[in-house]
């Protein structure tokens, strides 16, 4: 039975870029980054969740590199995590 979702997709254009603001800034570890065709399929984890992000664009579903995500992020305090991810550089808007 299926028990949880594996992971979610984020396309991007630069994945060494992409690896670097999620590991740097947001604090994801890298599972997995191996070649895949004219990319690599790299898995990122999340510290204390189940549910991983993939950093991998689909052929053809280049037009919506940073376009569309499908998914939320969910923490404990949502005050503390701003506060932590401005002090990383992180660019958002206020909660």
């Amino acid at each position: 039975m299926i028990k949880q979702i594996k992971f979610v997709s984020i396309p991007t254009s630069d994945q060494d870029r992409a690896i670097a603001f999620w590991t740097e800034k947001m604090g994801f570890k890298v599972l997995t980054d191996q070649p895949m065709g004219q990319q690599r399929w790299i898995e990122l984890s999340i510290p204390g969740a189940q549910t991983g992000v993939v950093l991998f664009t689909p052929e053809g579903q280049e037009d919506r590199i940073g376009t569309f995500f499908n998914g939320s992020f969910q923490c404990d305090d949502v005050d503390y995590s701003y506060r932590q991810l401005k002090e990383r550089g992180v660019d958002i808007s206020p909660p």
